[in-house]
Parts: C-alpha cells; sequence; structure tokens
C-alpha cells in the first residue's frame, strides 16, 4: 500500500521562502499521517500565475535555490514539487520527484495552455516526455494540469508503465468548474483504466481565485477523495493493488455559496497578500454596496473594514436607514459625509462655462467624481484600500462613471451579474441576516437626481443578463442572440453599449472572476474598434 498526501495550500506568487516553509509543514504533517508521498500543486514552489517574472532569468535562479533548499530539509517522505526549470537555454513548467534530499526525476508539461485567463506558450517550451517513477513500489506518471484537458499526456504515462497518475494542478475557479475537472479527468481515467489523484491550488491571485476542490477518481472513474473548496488541507489518499482509499470527502457547495466563498477567498487574498491594512466601502443603500460590505466584513473581519455614506441631495431617507441598520449589524467604523456642499462649490465653478447648457449626465458625474475623491482621500490617508461595487452588468454597458463610483484600487464584484447580486444578496442573509430586506427588494437606483431608477437607462437585469452572458461569454452575434428570443430593441442597444464602453473597462480596476470569461485577463477587445457585428 502507498499513502499519498494532496497538499491543497495557499501558495503566494514570489514568496519563495514562504512556501518552501508552507512545503516543508505540509510534509511534516504528511509523514505524522503515515505519508510517503506529498503530492503539491503547480509551480507551488513560486506560486500561480507569476506572469512575466517568468522572463527574468534571476528569478529562475532563485527558484533553483529554493528547490535545493527545500530538498535538503525534507527527509523520510518523496516530495512531488512544482517549480518553473530553465535548461540548456528552455523554460519548462516543471515537477521535481524529490527523495531522500535527491532530485529524482523531473518532468515538463506537455500541453500548455493559451486560452482564457493562460498565456503559458508565452514563457515555457512544452514537454514531450514522460515521467514514471517507482514510489514506495508504487509505478507513479507525473502531469500538470493542462496535459489532462487533452488527450496524449496521460495517455503517455500510461504506455510508460503508469499505474497510478498524480496530477499537480493550478486551475482557477470559475462557478460549476469543479464539474468540469471530474469529466475531464474521467475521461483521462477510461483512456488509461488507472486511478488519478488531482492536487489543486488554493487562495487568490489578483483576479483569479483557486478553488482547491482537490480530488481522487479510481480507475472506475468514481470519486474517493473531495477536499473542501476554498480552504486549506491536506488530504490522504492510499493506494491498495490498483484501488484508492481515503476518509476525505467534503459536501459539494451550492452554486451561490460556490460563488460567494469565491469573493471572500479573492478580497481576502488580496488586502492580505499586497499587505493593505484594510479597506474602505463608499455605501450608497444599494444592494451592490451593500453585498460588497459583507464580503469585505467576511473576508478581513470588521475591524479592518470602513463605510462611508456619502448623501446628496438626492439620496433617500430609506437609504440612509438601511445603510445605517446595516452597519449596526456587522460593526464596522462608519461616516457620513454630506456632498451637497461640494456640489455647490462645483456649480458655482462650472456655471459660468456651463451658461446655456441644459443639465445632462454631467451633473449626475460630478457627484460620482466628488465621492470617489473623497474615498482616495481617506485611502491616503489611512493605506486602506477602496474596493468598488460596480457589478458585471453595469461594468459591461458602461453604466459607470469613470474617476466616480469605478475610483479605487480592487473591484469586488466585477464578475457578478446583477441578477446574481441578488441571489448572493439573500444566500448571504441565510447565514446570518446582515442586509435589510428594503435593501434587497427596492428598486435599484444611483440616486444621481430625482425618482431615478436604473431601469430608466438599461433593459431589465434578467434580459441585460441574458444578451451580456451570450455575447461576451459564448461569443454569440447579435442575429443568433435575437434568434434565442431575446428582444432585438434591447439586443441592439446592449451591443452598442458594450462595444462603445470598453474604453471604461480598460481603466477599471482588477476584480474578482469568477465566470467562464470576465472583464480581465481573458477579455482583451480593442479600444479603437470598427468592426461591424452580425445582425
Amino acid at each position: 500500500m502507498l499513502r499519498i498526501a494532496v497538499a491543497q495550500f495557499n501558495a503566494t506568487v514570489g514568496d519563495l521562502t514562504g512556501n518552501v516553509e508552507r512545503i516543508i509543514e505540509c510534509a511534516a504533517q504528511a509523514k505524522a499521517r503515515g505519508a510517503k508521498v506529498l503530492l503539491t500543486p503547480e509551480l507551488a514552489l513560486c506560486g500561480y500565475p507569476p506572469e512575466d517574472l517568468l522572463l527574468r532569468p534571476d528569478f529562475y535562479r532563485a527558484c533553483s535555490r529554493a528547490l535545493d533548499d527545500l530538498a535538503s530539509r525534507v527527509q523520510g517522505i518523496a516530495l512531488i514539487v512544482g517549480y518553473p526549470e530553465e535548461d540548456q537555454g528552455y523554460r519548462y513548467n516543471a515537477a521535481a520527484v524529490i527523495e531522500n534530499g535527491q532530485k529524482k526525476a523531473v518532468y515538463r508539461k506537455i500541453r500548455l495552455p493559451n486560452y482564457e485567463v493562460f498565456d503559458e506558450k508565452r514563457y515555457f517550451a512544452a514537454g514531450s516526455e514522460a515521467c514514471v517513477v517507482t514510489l514506495g513500489g508504487v509505478r507513479c506518471g507525473i502531469n500538470i494540469c493542462a496535459d489532462i484537458w487533452e488527450s496524449g499526456a496521460a495517455e503517455l504515462a500510461h504506455a510508460n508503465g503508469a499505474e497510478l497518475l498524480l496530477v499537480l494542478n493550478a486551475s482557477p475557479c470559475h462557478l460549476e468548474k469543479h464539474q468540469q475537472r471530474l469529466e475531464v479527468l474521467g475521461e483521462r481515467v477510461a483512456a488509461t483504466g488507472i486511478p488519478a489523484i488531482y492536487c489543486n491550488l488554493v487562495g487568490g491571485q489578483d483576479e483569479l481565485v483557486f478553488d482547491g476542490a482537490s480530488f481522487a477518481l479510481d480507475a472506475g472513474g468514481a470519486c474517493r477523495m473531495r477536499l473542501a473548496q476554498f480552504e486549506e488541507a491536506l488530504g490522504i489518499v492510499d493506494y491498495d493493488a490498483g484501488h484508492l482509499h481515503s476518509e476525505d470527502l467534503a459536501a459539494e457547495l451550492s452554486l451561490e455559496a460556490e460563488a460567494y466563498r469565491a469573493l471572500v477567498v479573492g478580497v481576502r487574498d488580496y488586502i492580505g497578500k499586497s499587505g493593505f491594512p484594510g479597506a474602505i466601502i463608499g455605501l450608497s443603500g444599494g444592494i451592490d454596496s451593500a453585498l460588497t460590505l459583507c464580503v469585505a466584513v467576511d473576508a478581513l473581519g470588521a475591524e479592518k473594514v470602513r463605510a462611508v455614506m456619502m448623501p446628496s441631495p438626492y439620496t433617500a431617507q430609506m437609504s440612509l436607514d438601511d445603510s445605517r441598520e446595516m452597519i449596526r449589524r456587522l460593526g464596522v467604523r462608519y461616516d457620513e459625509i454630506a456632498i451637497a456642499p461640494a456640489m455647490h462649490t462645483y456649480q458655482s465653478m462650472l456655471d459660468p462655462l456651463f451658461t446655456g447648457l441644459p443639465a445632462d449626465t454631467t451633473e449626475e458625474n460630478i457627484q460620482a467624481r466628488i465621492r470617489g475623491n473623497i474615498l482616495m482621500a481617506l485611502s491616503n490617508k489611512t493605506g486602506a484600500l477602496v474596493l468598488t461595487t460596480g457589478n458585471k452588468s453595469e461594468m459591461a454597458v458602461g453604466y459607470c462613471t469613470l474617476y466616480g463610483d469605478m475610483a479605487g484600487g480592487f473591484a469586488v464584484i466585477k464578475d457578478v451579474y446583477k441578477t446574481l447580486v441578488y441571489q448572493l444578496s439573500r444566500y448571504r442573509n441565510t447565514l446570518s441576516p446582515v442586509i435589510p430586506e428594503n435593501i434587497i427588494v427596492r428598486p435599484p437606483s444611483a440616486e444621481l437626481k430625482p425618482d431615478q431608477t436604473d431601469q430608466d437607462s438599461l433593459p431589465p437585469y434578467e434580459i441585460l443578463d441574458a444578451i451580456v452572458r451570450a455575447y461576451m461569454e459564448e461569443d454569440r452575434s447579435p442575429r443568433e442572440i435575437i434568434a434565442a428570443g431575446l428582444p432585438e430593441d434591447a439586443v441592439r442597444r446592449v451591443v452598442r453599449l458594450l462595444r462603445i464602453a470598453e474604453y471604461k473597462r480598460r481603466q477599471s480596476p482588477v476584480g474578482i472572476r469568477i465566470t467562464p470569461r470576465g472583464f480581465g485577463k481573458d477579455w482583451r477587445y480593442p479600444i479603437t474598434n470598427r468592426y461591424q457585428d452580425e445582425f
């Protein structure tokens, strides 16, 4: 029997010393539980994705020294460690098999993904050879992440004698991706007839969140181990005569729980790993800022979160009352700063220049920019990071103000459709009722002019979100979207708004990705663009 430990841990990009210490801690825990092999995630030594650090020769030298240090400090258990390797002028996404202080073998990733958020062909050369090593009497084949998403690499390991497949992964999450991973690895298991163990990274890195959810499939494709999502864990799997056994079988999360936890981890690690002392949020009395505040408090603790309400003459009393009640329930620091004096000052300054011109969105945007200035001033004084509160639906069609509500350092719900904002708010209230019901049920409004609602400017969010999802995530043409039953006038309007808002999105803060395609690394449309869509 071979006992394998699966180290689902939160590596930090560039923190070679810290990552080495975490692997050593995991190895000690694994040995204490009788494991003979410790499997770590993809590029666990340096964190994932290191992006253009991978273009620096000194980065590879530092990683090589860190790997040697790790090897010299762990005895009595074999390590399979992901790291970037440079050899004879070529660079590889690699995994080292370390035993008794020595590098026993190296596997070089064969399939290099160059889609969605991945750019591995920019950095790495592809490997071509299988790596099969005998550990505890078992012939173990090594694969890395994208190797299992298509045929070839797993089958090559099996052809070279592998009895068990060990897969290192840094697979970022989007909603319900875990099911995709099960299906894909199941295909490799069916093709090879051997069991497989899948170790995934956990934690946040810029816009990406890694959900862990490591698992193991037996030779028949049945799931024998599943670790929790969004939590560090050390799983134990026993391989015995071709069969896998484990007592680790975590429950799967609902869609709402998965999305909410991804946001919490994304905020926690962006703030924590970047060294900010806390977060500042501008409250409006609306559902977007309410959800953002909940996520921030759950990620950081109430003591590290500050909320600021900045009422204007158009702010409803209900918005003030609901915000105050939510603050009471959450226990965060709260300030109210009326912006009417600043509005009057701007008006007196600009009136001579605006003579004869009607009021329009200019005056509305000034309010948003006054609020942005206040939040950024507080950020500068305290060092805390401003979290913006715009959702994906708004970001798609430019229903946001440059240097106003877009001002800040991290966009928490940038990849959350408005319809999902409502679902997540209700989900959060099932954990504890912190969002007042009024905030959830009232019609959404920017409150920048009398009696304003979002639907004055936008189609109903159910229709808007369906159009954006079809156009932006599924690459369907307007003609196809209309043929699917969505109203033509709304499709034309939304696609036009989406196209002309690219210059705004390019200037928006980085934000957490939870869908298969977010407005970030995997959306790279030109700003200046005269392509005409197919209607």
